[in-house]
């Protein structure tokens, strides 16, 4: 830019009118790092640790005390470092603002540091310019701006004198000059940080359902606690015993192991989806995967490869089929010669009018600029047209692209090149005979449709673009093509098969939205394309306006995107939204699965989601919803695994208060935390590793509570009792044969044997159990035992752990217990038998009772849905 349109500011005018802080983006605190730890130790279920903790050092068992907070520790320890980098997401803002602007100052072009922008300056804007501010623009050239970081919009905006021109934008072609209007806090960028900033995140289908499980857990071991400490007293049992009885039940009602296994079962799904292209970066989102039912999906770059090429050229002469490889400048053409020679005319005009390029690097030609307009240069040197790829030619005259005219022009070497949307250059052409249908039919097989023309009468000094613009000859159609990504029409049909709805919700056009969702599968018989501007204004409207499958919503504003969010999950949907810019930010962190693109988004949008696709592919996203669903399952199985265990170790107690101490304790609180910790834990794990069904995506997932009656009833109810009543045969067996009557005291040796003899039947039927939770439908001795060697190494750690603890005099004598003699360990192993069979028999009943055969998928009856 040669000349400017005023001197700009003086530097004292500029001085004064600088303001605290400067041109800076308001800084959005989020939560300190010691208030994120403290929030991970004072959640409900810590807090219900806690307090057993503080029962057990009250009630003499200061080792339970410390053991249970050690857990609550490890726990929370873990849980931040996972959440401690999961809420940057406006801080990530401040990188778009450019570390130097240019301006006129004191009548001279400057370069100044962009905080150092005042209101009133005068920017000079060229291409590749990220702009620092909001601008009135009073020159312009040809100025072209990116604005999809704040619109959504894939093509970039030509820009008139008067129009605004945004912070976080690219100028993609053009030159101007701009007042500046707005900086920092006022800026529509900022306003969006804000967005980002104070959008409260969605609680995950996971965390709610913890919640609701841990506050039943809280209400029932309470309950029974106290209701045993009455029973004791009324049947004569001291107080102080009493209480000490109250705290081993609530302890032995609390599952402990639970929470860190659903960590790291988590933790498991989410390194496993990471293998596969997809980085979580919150862990209960891997849960959330699993529930999903509505996905809303971007166009560009997701269903599509972001990688537009010529495909076809249609002239008077004929049409020419492009057979070529991405943006390589070599192809083979089908088409008569006359018609090669025609798309020649086609390619050298359409390249005049483009300033997009090809070029080659080390991983091979690529895109500079628009893509659109580099396909048209790769089209131009395919046909062997030189020197086309230096673009528009300099000197010429340009008039640029505008979206109410919807076609740009370019004069150079004494004729006008032409080029834009086939209705707005055919009816200025002078003889379009074909071309209209011609440009119907491509449109029709999802191409995106040029018309290119020329006029070679002289230009008269100072007309306008409509004057120019006019008695134009049509050369020719080009018919371009953004290539599905392999896969998206298999993904979409999993996901129909999976009952999850896919809507197509992009800042592109409706006919293009429309086109790219036929071409992908996507659109359905009956589809509804709607534009951003259209939409109800109200929730309960939009959401059911836009709950259906296949819907493209087109045109959409940042707003758009969050409300379209909440709207449908105020119908009961959990909402899974990708997004890759600025704008997408809110929508993102909002929606109850924020899905960023890793390779083309912003750092805003990674930081706002929950889930980053690295190859911002869409089937990644069924890849992910499938890992989820199998997650989903492991939870339950070791859910149903780790409650089974709560009536074993609730018998003792049980019996002991209702027989007034008549009957010992067969087992203390120590020993119940050590089958929840030690014991239990590894086979939980491994059943937390379990590999996917082939069939877990068959069906929607049911709409049913992460702990529902099927589940209690089963592990209490069937197995639980199983259990619990070798575990109590044994310990009497073993008390009797030792010389024991009721109501006597026993000696302690004979005493410990008992228990240790209960401890071992408690723990190989969790061993049994382990394989009897791999399936809801087939019993134990009917499932591939290979295809889960965790589980089978976990259990033989788990006999050597039982083995240490019963054998080993420290540890026994620590847990309150001895090595049991032979009947004792013969009457504990019948455990596994006992559990397998009647878990066998349990799911025949079920199965007979649902006429079907117990080889049914297990997907279908043990896959949690959403709350």
């Amino acid at each position: 830019m040669t000349t400017t349109i005023r001197p700009g500011l003086s530097s004292a005018e500029a001085a004064s009118r600088r303001v605290p802080g400067g041109n800076r983006l308001p800084e959005h605190r989020p939560p300190s790092p010691a208030r994120l730890l403290v929030a991970q130790l004072v959640h409900f279920f810590a807090l219900l640790l806690w307090a057993a903790a503080g029962l057990a050092v009250i009630g003499g068992l200061p080792q339970l005390g410390i053991a249970i907070v050690v857990v609550v520790l490890l726990n929370g320890v873990f849980a931040f470092v996972q959440e401690y980098r999961a809420d940057r997401a406006a801080e990530a803002l401040r990188s778009l603002v450019p570390h130097r602007v240019t301006v006129v100052r004191d009548g001279l072009r400057q370069e100044i540091d962009a905080v150092d922008l005042v209101v009133g300056d005068l920017a000079l804007l060229e291409p590749g310019d990220l702009l620092a501010a909001d601008l009135e623009l009073v020159d312009v050239h040809g100025l072209r701006v990116d604005e999809a970081t704040l619109t959504g919009e894939s093509e970039p905006v030509a820009k008139d004198r008067g129009d605004t021109a945004f912070a976080g934008c690219f100028v993609v072609e053009g030159e101007g000059a701009a007042t500046v209007v707005a900086i920092g806090a006022d800026t529509r960028l900022a306003s969006i940080a804000l967005m980002a900033g104070t959008v409260e995140r969605a609680k995950t289908p996971l965390s709610r359902e913890l919640h609701r499980v841990v506050r039943t857990v809280t209400v029932l071991a309470v309950g029974v606690g106290l209701a045993c400490f009455g029973a004791g007293f009324l049947l004569g049992l001291p107080a102080s015993e009493g209480f000490l009885f109250a705290v081993g039940v609530t302890v032995a009602l609390v599952p402990e192991g639970l929470l860190p296994t659903v960590t790291l079962s988590l933790a498991r799904g989410a390194q496993l989806l990471a293998r596969g292209n997809a980085l979580v970066r919150r862990l209960e989102s891997v849960e959330t995967l699993g529930s999903t039912t509505f996905i809303c999906t971007d166009k560009t770059g997701t269903l599509t490869q972001n990688r537009m090429a010529v495909v076809e050229v249609w002239s008077p002469a004929g049409v020419v089929s492009v057979h070529g490889v991405g943006y390589e400048p070599v192809a083979t053409f089908d088409g008569s010669a006359e018609a090669v020679d025609r798309a020649r005319d086609v390619a050298r005009t359409a390249a005049v009018c483009s300033t997009g390029r090809i070029t080659r690097s080390d991983g091979g030609w690529q895109a500079t600029g628009d893509p659109m307009e580099a396909a048209l240069d790769a089209l131009a040197q395919r046909l062997g047209i030189p020197g086309t790829h230096t673009g528009t030619p300099a000197g010429s005259r340009r008039f640029a692209f505008d979206p109410r005219r919807r076609r740009m022009s370019v004069w150079a070497d004494g004729a006008l090149c032409v080029k834009g949307a086939p209705d707005s250059v055919l009816a200025r052409c002078t003889d379009a005979a074909g071309a209209a249908a011609a440009a119907a039919g491509m449109a029709a097989r999802g191409l995106r449709v040029l018309a290119v023309a020329r006029r070679t009468a002289s230009l008269p000094d100072g007309c306008d673009a409509d004057e120019a613009e006019r008695e134009l000859e049509l050369l020719g159609i080009v018919g371009l093509e953004d290539p599905p990504r392999p896969g998206v029409r298999e993904a979409l049909a999993d996901c129909r098969r999976a009952g999850i709805s896919v809507g197509m919700i992009t800042g592109d056009s409706g006919a293009t939205g429309r086109a790219i969702a036929e071409e992908v599968g996507l659109w359905l018989e009956g589809g509804l394309v709607v534009e951003g501007a259209d939409l109800p204004a109200t929730s309960e409207g939009l959401g059911e306006l836009l709950d259906r499958d296949g819907i493209v919503v087109c045109r959409v504003a940042p707003e758009d995107k969050l409300r379209i969010a909440q709207a449908l999950q105020a119908r009961g949907h959990v909402v899974a939204m990708t997004g890759d810019g600025v704008n997408d930010g809110p929508a993102l962190r909002a929606a109850d699965i924020g899905v960023a693109m890793g390779a083309s988004g912003t750092d805003v949008a990674r930081q706002a989601a929950d889930l980053v696709l690295l190859d911002d592919h869409f089937a990644t996203i069924v890849v992910a919803v499938r890992q989820g669903r199998a997650t989903c399952t492991n939870i339950r199985r070791f859910l149903t695994y780790h409650l089974t265990d709560n009536v074993a170790e609730l018998a003792p107690f049980l019996v002991f208060s209702a027989t007034g101490g008549g009957i010992p304790l067969a087992l203390g609180v120590l020993q119940v935390l050590a089958i929840d910790i030690a014991t239990d834990l590894l086979p939980a794990l491994a059943l937390g590793a379990e590999p996917a069904s082939p069939r877990v995506l068959d069906g929607p997932p049911p709409r049913r509570r992460l702990v529902d009656g099927r589940l209690l009833r089963r592990a209490l109810g069937v197995l639980g009792p199983v259990e619990a009543t070798v575990a109590m045969t044994a310990f009497l067996v073993v008390l009797t044969s030792g010389g024991w009557a009721y109501g006597d005291t026993p000696d302690a040796d004979t005493l410990a044997a008992a228990s240790g003899a209960a401890f071992a039947a408690v723990v190989l039927g969790q061993m049994a159990n382990a394989f009897a939770c791999r399936s809801g439908t087939r019993p134990a001795w009917r499932q591939a035992w290979r295809s889960n060697p965790l589980l089978l190494w976990a259990v033989g750690i788990e006999l050597g752990v039982l083995a240490a603890m019963l054998l080993v005099p420290p540890v026994a004598d620590l847990l309150g217990m001895g090595p049991p003699p032979l009947l004792g360990l013969l009457l504990a192993a019948c455990a596994v038998p006992a559990v397998l069979a009647v878990d066998g028999l349990h799911k025949w009943l079920a199965a007979a009772r649902a006429g079907h055969v117990t080889s049914a998928p297990e997907s279908k009856d043990i896959r949690p849905g959403r709350t």
